[in-house]
């Protein structure tokens, strides 16, 4: 009897054990997830003439990154919006260079390039477009995986030459084919926060 009450308090202190490391493993877990912090960016806009028209900001969230607008002084209706791949608007918005994205591809959000694929290239800078009030504003919300926020990945928007964001006169037709979307009526350096 002796010997069976031993065992049990043998197997009681074992299962005890167990579950402290169990729930110290999870407290730990947890803990470690919810002081995670992922890096931050911003842009301020300005237009060809020097005007303030507002501010996107970047938030990595995982392996997307969440790209919030909140403009004015816009046409009122659509406009495309493209991170550019370098990290400059001056002396114009050209400076900017082309489209974000790691190897040459066709344009179009839609098209299957757009996604980040080594074999066929992407153009993960094209965004959807937004579209401004009457009164010139909008504020609009995207979700991508086109780049990151991370330093270190090939699809960084932080390389060497950084990158710019750059709003256009006329929205995009999403097709597979880069259409005329007017001149670059707003630009903005991304920086990180």
């Amino acid at each position: 009897m002796t010997r069976n009450v031993t065992t049990g308090i043998l197997v009681a202190f074992i299962a005890a054990a167990i579950v402290a490391i169990l729930v110290l493993i999870f407290l730990m877990t947890n803990r470690d997830a919810s002081t995670h912090t992922y890096p931050t960016a911003t842009a301020s806009l300005v237009s060809q003439s020097g005007d303030a028209m507002g501010t996107v900001t970047f938030h990595q969230q995982d392996d997307v990154v969440v790209v919030a607008l909140d403009v004015s002084g816009f046409a009122p209706g659509g406009h495309a919006v493209a991170v550019h791949a370098v990290g400059s608007c001056s002396p114009d918005f050209t400076a900017s260079g082309d489209h974000f994205g790691v190897e040459p591809s066709r344009a179009g959000f839609v098209h299957p390039n757009w996604k980040r694929d080594p074999v066929h290239g992407e153009h993960g800078g094209d965004l959807p477009n937004f579209y401004a009030h009457r009164d010139g504003s909008a504020r609009a919300d995207f979700v991508t995986d086109g780049f990151t926020l991370l330093t270190g990945h090939d699809h960084s928007l932080f390389d060497a030459d950084g990158a710019a964001i750059v709003i256009y006169e006329k929205p995009q037709i999403y097709g597979a084919v880069e259409e005329n979307t007017g001149s670059r009526v707003a630009c903005g350096v991304i920086t990180v926060n």
